[in-house]
């Protein structure tokens, strides 16, 4: 492996032109607008794939947008990685902030990313931490450094909830059947302090709709007789939180693990500085769940929060209406224990029951997914540990996360594997804002730190 680094330094513009290509077709699984785009994306994953060595590639089809499946087996008396991304992004809006267009990447300096970051929707979540695998594989195969089997998993739809990864795993189990599950869509506490991701929150997305009269109403003819559902929502939203900034459905917190003052004393190592957290984000304090530091509100802790609201006139100019129907769009973070689906069941039962009879109440769940942790008295944790020792010359902290990825859950009930999750983003990376980016820097040591798990998870699995 001591020909990585130059490896990587011959070829690492060349990599750095691949992503940028990548980053340029706008893959937006949320919108059917961008449906061709979404396939064209799989069709580059797929030529990826097969430039860099696998043996075998397939877009395999399914309900909605196509897996893209690769593999390379040298010897099935060896273990078996299968490595999981997805190559669709989140929708670009708001368009307006972003300083450069999120489809047309550009490379800038920061002060985070002095050797250049690529500014783009999907450079850190995923398509640029995906591509550091297919990277990898390329060095490995081209350079006979590939110490075991490897599997490619390449999704389309992880974005919108990963409903049809789902129907695709427990009918391909044989095909898909590994040793380890590799995934690299998360991140690190900083670049000179890298850690592992050992812990998700699992997630319910849920849409609300509140309906008043059959019809928009002359404020001043009804206003003050009737329900206005605006009004009507936002005292219903406010309502899920008490003064302790604790959500107050029945039974939300039943299945919530409390950490042992130990394992938060642990977590508290991690360094951080909550002056560069508040002016990193603009704002002159935190907020959240009353005795939990703002680490573990963000990770061990479950949440609830509105991602959209509208209804009524929203245009230029004014409007005079008492709006019909007022919606909203909620999504809870859940910490492992907690059903995502009876979670959604509690919050459908508990919004309807709040409401006035003055408005009607219509719940509807998209998707959701079962918080994971990763042990790390494994031989996958270890081999990932010394993997971030060797090309980063320290010791990685482990870590939870707030973020969600419910498929882990999954792949472990189904496949029967652990995850090992190797993220090389920074929090600051913006992803699903405007001006997402990676830095260069980020994306070159992923590369170089890939090959080095496949080496020691290898040699320790034979042991």
């Amino acid at each position: 492996m001591n020909s990585i680094k130059t490896y990587i330094n011959e070829h690492k513009n060349r990599f750095v032109d691949e992503l940028i290509e990548l980053l340029k077709i706008p893959s937006v699984s949320a919108d059917s607008a961008y449906k061709n785009d979404v396939l064209q994306t799989a069709n580059f994953v797929s030529e990826s794939l097969k430039k860099a060595g696998c043996d075998k590639v397939e877009i395999c089809e399914t309900p909605g947008y196509p897996i893209v499946y690769g593999e390379k087996i040298i010897d099935k008396n060896l273990p078996t990685v299968l490595v999981y991304g997805h190559y669709d992004v989140q929708p670009a809006d708001p368009i307006n902030l972003w300083e450069s267009p999120p489809f047309k990447p550009v490379v800038k300096k920061t002060e985070i990313h002095p050797e250049g970051a690529i500014f783009a929707r999907g450079a850190c979540d995923d398509k640029g931490q995906m591509f550091m695998h297919i990277k990898a594989l390329e060095y490995m195969t081209s350079t006979g450094n590939l110490p075991c089997n490897v599997k490619f998993m390449i999704e389309g739809e992880e974005e919108v909830g990963s409903k049809n990864l789902s129907w695709f795993v427990p009918r391909n189990k044989e095909k898909l059947a590994n040793d380890v599950i590799l995934i690299s869509d998360t991140g690190m506490i900083a670049n000179d302090i890298p850690s592992i991701t050992t812990g998700l929150r699992g997630l319910s997305y849920v849409e609300v709709e509140v309906t008043g009269p059959n019809r928009d109403l002359h404020s001043g003819l009804y206003g003050g007789a009737v329900a206005n559902p605006i009004n009507i929502l936002t005292k219903m939203i406010a309502s899920l939180h008490d003064e302790n900034n604790r959500i107050t459905i029945p039974g939300f917190y039943d299945a919530v693990e409390e950490l042992s003052t130990l394992e938060r004393t642990e977590m508290a190592k991690a360094p951080f500085s909550l002056e560069n957290y508040k002016n990193a984000l603009d704002i002159d304090d935190v907020h959240g769940e009353k005795g939990y530091t703002t680490n573990e509100r963000n990770s061990i802790r479950p949440t609830l929060d509105v991602n959209g609201i509208w209804g009524g006139y929203t245009g230029e100019g004014a409007k005079t209406v008492i709006a019909s129907k007022a919606f909203a769009k909620i999504s809870m973070r859940l910490v492992p224990n907690q059903n995502w689906e009876k979670i959604t069941t509690l919050f459908k039962n508990h919004f309807e029951s709040i409401a006035p009879k003055s408005v009607k109440v219509n719940v509807k769940p998209h998707h959701g997914g079962q918080g994971y942790v990763t042990p790390i008295d494994t031989i996958e944790y270890q081999a990932a540990s010394k993997a971030y020792e060797k090309s980063f010359g320290k010791t990685p902290i482990p870590q939870r996360s707030g973020g969600s990825i419910p498929i882990v859950a999954l792949f472990e009930q189904e496949l029967k594997s652990k995850t090992i999750l190797m993220g090389f983003g920074l929090d600051s990376d913006a992803i699903h804002s405007p001006n997402e980016h990676f830095g260069i820097w980020n994306y070159l040591k992923g590369i170089e730190t890939i090959p080095y798990f496949y080496q020691y998870f290898t040699e320790l699995f034979k042991k």
